[in-house]
């Protein structure tokens, strides 16, 4: 593209005949050349020989053109040809510069239309001719090709190829764009095309960086819209033309493809594609977000895509991890929410663009779909979905061993894992690092019977690394009911008594009374207990291993029985020990 107030270079002399063509017609008469009935032309004789398929234009008085010609006489000896030297006849038509056989053998003609004239005498160069060049009474013969047509009330002519169907804004003056195009002369002729040169042609319109018809074509176009600009010269390069490659007086036909547009003062642009129901939170600067997204430029080429990685973009908003106008374009949504974000240069990757896909100056748009946003200061979100009717006079309490059902899944509605899927409830003891702490914290304070929702951020879940199944940095949204609760022990303790234990405690642990308690019986007696209410075992472990625990524990010299010697209480040995600290 070249821009408005080129250097231009000047017309070369001109020979006599074309000097000659301009002059006033001679006013003599000569008989001329014979018509098809025998007689003298009274006319000029037109042969269209060839016609173009399209032909939007036609000469008329007035007009300004540009046309090749080769001139002849009867027996076929040229006489003068604008080919020879390599310049256009620019003249206007029908105004008496011409003699009158050429204009009016030039009136209706098209573009790119091939017509021989026949021109009798009196309507050339008459009975005088031009001496030493083309005698008296000579009929001439024209071979024209017309390259151009224009008038000064013209304008620039403005044809839509093609609309997109979504016009996210039109051009306006002062806007920066972007742009494809390719030049040609009226005739089909290419001079320039920005597809060569590896780029788009991008400027400021209405600032005199353009030629002024380009200026005013380029108006209300939008991305990703074709358009067929025909501009005068007068609008273009003018009488001076453009270096070798456009001739003076030459009328311009870009057809344009525009790629993007936006203006240095523009911001960040949202639209809401789906907003679900019940957004009690939108995210705000340094909340820590999940989402995927589309980016393309405005024409609707996809540099990027999460969805391709199969992996959201995880990043904080509004601390200048991202291009500022995601920064920004981000802040205010909601979970789940979809919006289109687009985003001008200078909140992007400015003039220089990165990498091979987002060229300098590019406006970026980005489809987004927010999968999930929390805060490392957020807690564990309890709602309470249900409770059940009866008056609840314990709740579940660090230590308790519970047994409860659950459903877990994305924010987005992505199921992970279920209870309901092995049959059995899950089982747990409160704060012992069995399940994650967000989930241990939401289970705190149920009644047996209570249905919860637990929205859990992944600082009290599976952190940034994620466990199997479970994305890095996921918020969890759990559904949990609890089915049951028992009280538990306290650290360390594998059984407790209810009451006080029975006095001489080895002998009613004796059963045969001989003065050895072996695993049978040690079992047979603690069951014993459990039975009658006396005592219970640790909850949540297969009572078996319990009390085999609770029996190696009292086995100290490792010989498969326990003596009057060995056995002690857990409490009692606490007391020791407290004592031998002191």
């Amino acid at each position: 593209m070249f821009p408005a107030g080129s250097p231009s270079h000047g017309l070369l002399g001109l020979p006599l005949l074309q000097l000659l063509l301009l002059l006033v017609q001679a006013v003599g008469r000569g008989l001329g050349r014979a018509s098809p009935a025998g007689g003298p032309l009274e006319d000029v004789v037109i042969e269209r020989y060839h016609i173009p398929k399209a032909c939007p234009r036609e000469v008329q008085r007035g007009d300004f053109v540009r046309y090749h010609y080769n001139g002849t006489f009867e027996d076929g000896k040229k006489f003068d040809s604008s080919y020879d030297r390599s310049t256009l006849v620019a003249i206007v038509v029908g105004v008496g510069r011409l003699i009158t056989g050429m204009d009016r053998g030039l009136m209706g003609m098209c573009v790119n239309e091939r017509r021989r004239l026949i021109v009798p005498p009196h309507l050339g160069y008459g009975s005088i001719g031009v001496a030493g060049l083309i005698p008296p009474d000579a009929t001439l013969y024209f071979d024209v090709v017309l390259l151009d047509v224009w008038n000064k009330a013209d304008t620039v002519q403005v044809s839509t190829l093609l609309r997109p169907p979504h016009c996210p804004r039109m051009v306006q003056d002062s806007d920066f764009v972007r742009y494809h195009y390719n030049g040609t002369l009226l005739d089909g002729t290419t001079f320039d095309t920005s597809y060569s040169k590896g780029g788009t042609y991008d400027t400021y319109i209405g600032s005199g960086w353009l030629i002024k018809g380009m200026d005013q074509g380029l108006l209300g176009m939008c991305p990703g819209e074709r358009r067929k600009i025909i501009i005068p010269p007068f609008l273009a390069y003018g009488e001076k033309g453009y270096g070798t490659v456009i001739p003076p007086q030459a009328s311009l036909v870009f057809h344009v493809l525009l790629i993007d547009v936006h203006n240095p003062k523009d911001t960040v642009q949202l639209e809401t594609l789906e907003l679900p129901p019940g957004c009690v939170r939108r995210a705000v600067a340094g909340d820590f977000m999940r989402y995927h997204y589309n980016g393309s430029l405005m024409d609707g080429t996809v540099f990027d895509s999460s969805y391709s990685r199969n992996h959201t973009y995880n990043t904080y908003i509004g601390q200048g991890y991202i291009i500022p106008g995601m920064d920004q374009g981000l802040q205010g949504a909601c979970i789940g929410e979809r919006r289109r974000i687009t985003i001008p240069p200078h909140l992007a990757y400015g003039e220089n663009g990165t990498g091979d896909k987002i060229p300098g100056s590019a406006v970026l748009i980005f489809n987004v779909h927010i999968i999930d946003f929390h805060n490392p200061a957020d807690p564990v979100e309890i709602k309470t979905v249900s409770r059940p009717p009866e008056a609840c006079n314990e709740t579940a309490k660090l230590g308790d061993f519970v047994r409860y059902h659950y459903n877990c899944s994305l924010l987005d509605g992505t199921k992970l894992f279920s209870s309901h899927d092995y049959g059995d409830p899950q089982e747990a003891t409160l704060g012992a690092n069995k399940v994650i702490e967000g989930l241990d914290t939401g289970l705190q304070g149920m009644c047996t019977g209570e249905r919860r929702q637990l929205t859990v951020p992944p600082h009290l879940a599976h952190g940034e690394s994620g466990a199997r199944g479970v994305p890095g940095s996921a918020v969890l949204l759990f559904e949990v009911e609890l089915v049951s609760r028992e009280d538990g022990l306290p650290t360390g303790y594998l059984f407790v008594w209810h009451k006080e234990p029975p006095a001489n405690l080895f002998e009613h642990m004796d059963l045969n009374k001989d003065g050895e308690v072996p695993l049978e019986e040690f079992s047979t007696f603690i069951k014993a207990q459990v039975s009658e209410g006396k005592g219970r075992l640790l909850p949540g472990q297969d009572p078996e291993k319990t009390l085999g625990d609770m029996f190696q524990n009292q086995d100290r010299n490792k010989d498969g029985k326990i003596t009057v010697e060995e056995l002690k209480l857990k409490s009692d040995e606490d007391q020791e020990r407290v004592h031998e600290e002191l």
